[in-house]
């Protein structure tokens, strides 16, 4: 029979081991060695929060895996790879605009391609000339066929094979994704809003919008070698090359904005074709973009 001292003792680790598993749990962990690891007990949060690890949003912003915030100034209508690794690739279409004067376009995600195992998906968002909260602006591909999600709060579709599963977040608009040992991405499509425009000076076009993505990434196991805008950011060994300190730290001049363009190449490190965004998302110049 154990003693009242041996009972308290085992108390008190259990007790100790929880608090551990609830400090851990509230920290904004968004990277996992596996499914089953602690961190996979928190999941992602219902919509992206574009002040948490891997998110990206606005013109896009960017918080990496280091917890460093970053902008990388890419160009209008065109494909960068954000994450390049052996089990996963993720590449973003970027929309945007330069008005007269400026020196670079001002630019906001409009699309994600992956492509993992033998498959590849697209999640979109739909050009809207006026936003309406209440209408659906997200579309979806899955190895080139376009599905319907059905709308409403918790609504879902899984693919036969169930390596992605797409959960709805909210009635419309919001969406989980999550690619089976891999990844989960949070998403939600929104617009460029009137105050955003007048404050940052964009002079959007009365005909568009320009709804977009807002995303923030969760991964299991990525390798330590994993390339990309966002990805390189996991590195163990990576260092920042933005500015720390400053208003707007910006990782992305004309020469790396070239660097992750997506092109037909094999890399030495991964042993994985790099293809082009156009050979995942086939997706034609949206009216309204330059």
């Amino acid at each position: 029979m154990m003693s009242i001292d041996t009972k308290f003792s085992i108390l008190l680790t259990v007790y100790i081991i929880i608090l551990a598993i609830e400090v851990a749990s509230a920290q904004e962990v968004v990277t996992c060695t596996s499914r089953r690891s602690p961190c996979f007990l928190k999941r992602l949060p219902r919509k992206p929060s574009c002040n948490g690890l891997g998110s990206g949003c606005y013109d896009p912003r960017f918080i990496g895996g280091d917890g460093a915030v970053f902008y990388f100034h890419g160009k209008s209508d065109n494909h960068y790879a954000l994450v390049t690794d052996s089990s996963i690739q993720i590449n973003a279409r970027f929309i945007g605009l330069r008005p007269e004067g400026r020196t670079r376009d001002f630019t906001w995600i409009q699309a994600l391609g992956l492509m993992f195992g033998s498959h590849s998906f697209t999640v979109e968002a739909k050009r809207a000339e006026k936003w309406v909260e209440t209408t659906d602006h997200l579309s979806f591909t899955f190895d080139g066929t376009p599905f319907q999600l059905q709308e409403g709060h918790l609504s879902n579709w899984n693919s036969s094979d169930n390596a992605v599963l797409i959960e709805r977040t909210e009635k419309v608009n919001s969406v989980m994704i999550t690619v089976n040992e891999v990844a989960e991405i949070s998403v939600s499509v929104v617009p460029v809003t009137e105050q955003d425009d007048r404050i940052h000076k964009y002079n959007l076009p009365k005909d568009d919008c320009f709804a977009h993505l807002e995303v923030q990434f969760r991964f299991f196991g990525l390798s330590d070698v994993v390339e990309g805008v966002l990805g390189k950011t996991y590195r163990p060994d990576y260092e920042s090359t933005a500015k720390r300190g400053v208003e707007m730290p910006v990782v992305g001049g004309a020469d790396k904005v070239t660097q992750y363009m997506n092109k037909n190449k094999i890399d030495d490190k991964l042993k994985r074709p790099q293809l082009h965004f156009r050979q995942i998302l086939l997706l034609k110049p949206l009216k309204g973009t330059i």
